[in-house]
């Protein structure tokens, strides 16, 4: 299976159904464009990870729409297809920026390979990017608030930085943030943090890109390349989504955790990594070594850290202080939208709220949100019930939550607010001159 999104640029509808079953079988998400217009309109919505080209369209010449393409999305991978090839066109498509120009009639497994190298080269060029951009920004984790326990625990692991360390939890509970900060905070914070998603890769791409490969290694490994454990040198890799980790590709990590000794794929020199590695779950590890899906041994080694998340309807006293650290910049929010906020369940967890928020930022344009803006109807934790849904109720419950939330200061309740403290303080008068 193929990991990515795939753009076809070709007026022959033919050519475009057999090339779009062909990779949809294959996992990709495809789209389909018929003229230059079409695909310039598709990758400025889309982004697409690699565009298949023909080289002659009704609309325009390929070698200028090579050029446009590129211009709009400068992180694309191009192979260019063309009926009638030719040296200077061969020369010219590949200065230009294509990675690669194929003869009709195609061969699919030839262009699947093509496919494939292009990915390879998206990934790693968005990953130098990355680094570059963290480096150059001098990037740190943004703060958002965590229980004393998990901020010992932070420290704890930040300290012991050798150390494997395993974060568990349910899908959106923060465990990337947490690997973040584990790295910020520990003498590996001015080296590369790197991560990958383990289920979003076949053993051999993930074999490639923790490891690297040399050139032959597998078909069209036509260079060698420095895999995700070179790159991180001294820092950190991690490995979300362990638990999806193929068995083949398990022992190879247990070396190089225990070891720190690795081999590219299709080498013979054993190279050393100094890079500490932190692994993220959503799944029960033991019940998939049970299963014998899961290597006991590996799981022994990566749990001497283990952090587990809980998920947001269990956080809920830190709800007022997440949704204050998430709220996007200049946006305020209405008492009913924090009270809706604070009743709601979140099933999505902190990646759940911080889209809520920005999403309804959005929609408030640049008026407080409201819990209108929010598009949250359910209250299934205990909150308004169907016959007081009024604004009073809804600044009730925002003004005890927020309370609550900050022990009983009434400063900092009023903050979380977004309220002056006398107003406050009057609000709380009028409630206790006015009881319901």
């Amino acid at each position: 299976m193929i990991a990515g999104s795939l753009l076809i640029v070709d007026d022959d509808a033919t050519i475009r159904e057999t090339l779009a079953e062909y990779f949809e079988s294959d996992g990709m998400v495809v789209l389909h464009a018929t003229s230059a217009a079409e695909a310039r309109s598709a990758v400025a919505q889309h982004l697409p990870d690699v565009i298949v080209l023909d080289l002659r369209l009704p609309d325009a010449d390929g070698l200028g729409l090579l050029d446009a393409l590129r211009a709009d999305d400068p992180d694309s991978a191009i192979v260019m297809l063309t009926g009638h090839a030719d040296v200077r066109t061969a020369v010219a498509a590949l200065q230009r920026g294509a990675l690669d120009l194929l003869e009709k009639p195609l061969q699919l497994e030839t262009l699947r390979n093509a496919v494939i190298r292009a990915l390879d080269n998206v990934r790693v060029r968005r990953e130098v990017a990355m680094l570059r951009t963290r480096d150059a920004a001098g990037a740190r984790t943004p703060h958002l608030p965590l229980q004393p326990s998990f901020e010992r625990m932070i420290e704890l692991a930040a300290r012991n930085d050798d150390a494997p360390v395993l974060i568990l939890g349910e899908t959106g509970t923060g465990k990337g943030f947490v690997a973040r900060r584990i790295h910020d905070q520990s003498r590996r914070a001015n080296h590369a943090f790197v991560e990958m998603n383990c289920a979003s890769f076949s053993t051999t791409f993930f074999e490639s890109d923790l490891f690297g490969h040399e050139r032959g290694a597998f078909t069209d490994a036509r260079q060698s390349k420095r895999g995700l454990l070179e790159v991180a040198a001294k820092g950190t890799v991690f490995l979300d989504e362990i638990g999806e980790l193929g068995r083949d590709v398990q022992p190879m990590l247990l070396k190089v955790i225990d070891e720190q000794r690795f081999r590219r794929m299709g080498g013979t020199t054993e190279l050393r990594s100094d890079a500490r590695v932190i692994c993220a779950t959503n799944q029960p590890l033991q019940t998939r070594v049970a299963e014998k899906l899961f290597r006991a041994d590996l799981f022994y080694r990566l749990q001497v850290l283990t952090i587990v998340m809980p998920p947001l309807r269990e956080r809920r006293d830190e709800l007022p202080q997440l949704i204050e650290a998430l709220l996007p910049r200049g946006a305020t929010l209405s008492a009913d939208a924090l009270y809706a906020l604070v009743a709601y369940h979140w099933p999505g967890n902190i990646r759940e709220l911080k889209n809520t928020l920005w999403r309804a930022a959005i929609m408030a344009d640049g008026a407080a949100i409201s819990a209108a803006d929010l598009n949250i109807t359910e209250y299934p934790t205990g909150g308004a019930p169907a016959s007081d849904l009024s604004l009073a109720a809804a600044e009730r419950g925002a003004i005890a939550a927020a309370l609550q939330a900050a022990g009983g200061n009434r400063a900092r309740a009023a903050q979380l607010l977004g309220i002056a403290r006398s107003t406050l303080h009057q609000k709380l008068r009028s409630r206790s001159e006015n009881p319901v």
